[in-house]
């Protein structure tokens, strides 16, 4: 009975050293064993802002985070009444200029040119009765009746009736003929000039109604109802997840595997389990101040880190930013 419990002993012990050299061996394998690198990257997307060119109170928000929206669809207004005093102040003066220029183009009134006609025919009246006065004074002034004087002093009058006449004449033709060219083609230009400070201040008072230039989901409201806009500030923020892509920070000594062009099979675990395609899309360097690291001082050699971008073959759904996502395998 001893030497079946002794056998017994000494099978269990062998049996445990067989266990703790092969613990042992495991252990020590997986020591020198190249450990594997997961490489880690996460999801971004385009990201567009809403925003207006002219300053002005926040009127309404229209839409809300979540919503989708897309190209066209009015985000929010402004309410600005300085806008609309200006738009007032642009269409009075267009109209006033506007009535310049018919007035260049339409001349002189009826009752204005029938004046100047009758200036004219009164000078030229004149003139008619000088002329008779300044005959009958020449024949008596031949027969010694009146005086050099006399005759002078009338000669003069009829003299300056001529240029009565002549003047009233040209003030009619001026008037018939009505404004020049010049004054014509200003007017003209004048009104034009008006009719664009109309639509200068109208292309504002548009951009008081803010439509999107892009589709997406809002993201973010900067501002609310009845708080000041300055010009430019992004109201509302989108994101467009059609246009995602994922970013990884590779070292430059692995930099081989990701050209751009090359397919890598990756994981996103806030997903599932499936594995997506993604191909190289962009490569770039990152900043020096904080891509350097040291890997063999003695040599001075270091290593700079690259960023790269790749982008899904087939769409996603339920991807969002900030996801995490896992390569894991890389394709030529």
């Amino acid at each position: 009975m001893s030497n079946v419990q002794s056998k017994a002993s000494y099978t269990f012990i062998g049996l445990f050293i067989l266990i703790l050299i092969s613990w042992l061996i495991f252990s020590l394998f997986k020591a020198y064993e190249k450990p594997v690198e997961i490489i880690q990257g996460q999801i971004e997307a385009q990201q567009y802002s809403v925003s207006s060119k002219v300053p002005g109170r926040i009127d309404k928000i229209l839409v809300n985070k979540g919503d989708k929206v897309e190209r066209g669809d009015l985000v929010f207004t402004l309410r600005s009444p300085e806008i609309l005093a200006k738009l007032e102040q642009a269409k009075a003066g267009e109209r006033a200029a506007g009535a310049m220029a018919e007035q260049a183009n339409n001349g002189a009134r009826e009752q204005e040119l029938a004046a100047a006609k009758n200036q004219w025919l009164k000078a030229k009246a004149a003139l008619a009765l000088m002329a008779k006065t300044y005959k009958r004074l020449q024949n008596l002034y031949k027969e010694g009746i009146v005086t050099l004087q006399n005759r002078d002093e009338v000669y003069t009058k009829y003299q300056a009736a001529k240029l009565n006449e002549s003047s009233a004449f040209q003030l009619y033709t001026m008037a018939k003929e009505g404004a020049r060219s010049e004054i014509k083609l200003a007017a003209e230009e004048k009104e034009k000039m008006a009719a664009g400070a109309v639509a200068e201040v109208e292309a504002y008072f548009a951009e008081t109604k803010i439509e999107s230039w892009h589709q997406g989901e809002v993201s973010q409201i900067l501002l609310q109802s009845g708080e000041l806009s300055p010009t430019g500030f992004p109201v509302v923020s989108l994101i467009d997840m059609e246009e995602a892509w994922a970013i990884f920070h590779i070292r430059e000594d692995k930099l081989a595997k990701f050209q751009t062009g090359n397919t890598l099979k990756v994981k996103i675990p806030a997903i599932g389990n499936e594995v997506f395609t993604f191909r190289v899309s962009h490569v770039a360097v990152m900043g020096d101040f904080a891509t350097w690291r040291s890997t063999d001082t003695a040599q001075g050699f270091d290593m700079k880190t690259f960023e790269v971008e790749a982008r899904p073959i087939d769409h996603i759904e339920s991807l969002r930013v900030g996801m995490s996502v896992l390569i894991e395998a890389i394709e030529e």
